[in-house]
């Protein structure tokens, strides 16, 4: 759905026209239109990935760790970017 929404915003739709083309697939909500909110927050979740894509690979290896039943180890904070 993701990929829907980015495609149709890049190809100059607006977050309002695409909501009601939108269909949940799964879950509780299956057959109904996703939220506004909703897809505004998965915009936001996926700028947050692209523009830190090292804190996203490194999220999805602690959370396979815990999976795995280890415990990842700390890391240090990293600066801020703004302030490189």
């Amino acid at each position: 759905m993701l990929h829907t929404v980015l495609r149709r915003l890049a190809s100059g739709g607006s977050v309002e026209q695409i909501q009601p083309d939108l269909i949940i697939s799964t879950g509780k909500r299956k057959r109904h239109n996703p939220s506004m909110a909703s897809i505004y927050r998965a915009l936001a979740e996926h700028a947050k990935r692209e523009a830190y894509p090292e804190a996203a690979e490194q999220a999805h290896a602690d959370f396979a760790a815990l999976q795995g039943g280890e415990v990842p180890r700390p890391r240090l904070a990293l600066p801020n970017r703004a302030s490189l």
